[in-house]
């Protein structure tokens, strides 16, 4: 059966364990396209072909072309839940912060963790006939905490009906980059408040033993004594907000040109001590997060963007949820600090 034959329906997005175009792609095969004039796109691209949908450019289709047959609607939460994604994705940090990434399909998740002592740490020569040192991997009392983040779709037919699906995209974009700034802030506070499993980061305070230095005032030899707080881990990546940035971007042993060159080239700032900075809004001023992202925390999403398909197809917009659910678990309590200015 071709894609131009493929009859669509609502259904099609209630099977269980595949999402929408995963149902497409088991009716139309994108390997029956190599060596075509099609090669390269998926089942979803080739339906929006099939109707002579396109959603981005200067030739872009109006939203109504959606809704001129019954087949054409049901591709119409798809193309939303795309767009939105690709909102998620711009300028993500998520995966600079996490080590790994669990997909569930329920609501309860209990993560795993490993809390070696100190003498668990130590490397030792096992000699023979005796007992290899074991490092215990236990289940954590508490679920991690999923949330749903996400906007309510508004917006009469007649409205956008002439819109152009390039213009419109850009909305849906917005949508998705607001939900991944709430995905950020709750990565934020599971490291530092933990996640529930009496797992909070360890606060240093410029001042205090053992960081030196005046309260308030921030220079190179506190970097480094809050870099040496992460031992056996490394402090590969630190999160702060703009005005901390700022701060940091001072420090005489920061403003060396290779640096500057490459935060002038690329918009990504390296540190001496070779960490990442990452800005967000999450973080408070004054305040460094700093991490091992190897080590430090676990991402669990619940499933992928989810629409209110019914509500799209029938109504033609008017009122739809737009969610995604997640959470996040510390996997190393002792991968993350934070340092108070």
């Amino acid at each position: 059966m071709g894609y131009d034959n493929l009859r669509l329906e609502k259904g099609m997005y209630r099977q269980e364990g595949k999402n929408f175009t995963q149902v497409l792609e088991s009716l139309d095969p994108s390997e029956n396209y190599r060596g075509t004039a099609l090669e390269g796109t998926d089942a979803f691209q080739r339906q929006l072909k099939r109707f002579g949908i396109r959603v981005k450019g200067a030739g872009s289709s109006p939203v109504e072309k959606f809704f001129r047959t019954m087949d054409s609607a049901v591709l119409f939460p798809e193309y939303i839940a795309r767009t939105v994604r690709q909102g998620l994705e711009e300028n993500d940090i998520l995966p600079a912060i996490t080590a790994s990434t669990t997909v569930i399909d329920s609501m309860d998740y209990r993560s795993i963790y490993s809390l070696p002592a100190d003498e668990d740490k130590a490397l030792r020569n096992v000699e023979e006939g005796t007992a290899i040192p074991a490092t215990q991997i236990k289940t954590k009392e508490h679920l991690v905490r999923l949330n749903k983040r996400g906007r309510m779709l508004i917006a009469s037919y007649e409205a956008i009906r002439f819109q152009k699906l390039d213009l419109f995209s850009v909305m849906l974009r917005q949508i998705g980059a607001y939900i991944q700034k709430m995905q950020v802030a709750d990565a934020v506070d599971v490291l530092r408040s933990g996640d529930g499993n009496e797992n909070p980061a360890v606060v240093y305070q410029v001042g205090t033993e053992p960081i030196s230095g005046t309260a308030g005032k921030l220079e190179y030899d506190q970097l480094v004594e809050f870099w040496g707080q992460f031992d056996p881990y490394t402090m590969n990546t630190i999160l702060c907000s703009t005005a901390t940035m700022t701060k940091l971007l001072m420090i005489p042993e920061l403003q060396n040109p290779l640096t500057g060159l490459n935060f002038q080239g690329t918009g990504k700032v390296g540190t001496p001590l070779g960490a990442q900075l990452h800005r967000t809004s999450a973080v408070g001023e004054d305040v460094l997060i700093g991490l091992d992202n190897r080590y430090a925390l676990e991402l669990i999403r619940a499933g992928d963007v989810l629409v209110e398909y019914d509500k799209l197809i029938d109504r033609q917009l008017e009122r739809a949820a737009i969610t995604a659910i997640s959470g996040f678990g510390k996997i190393s309590a002792e991968a993350s600090a934070v340092l108070q200015i």
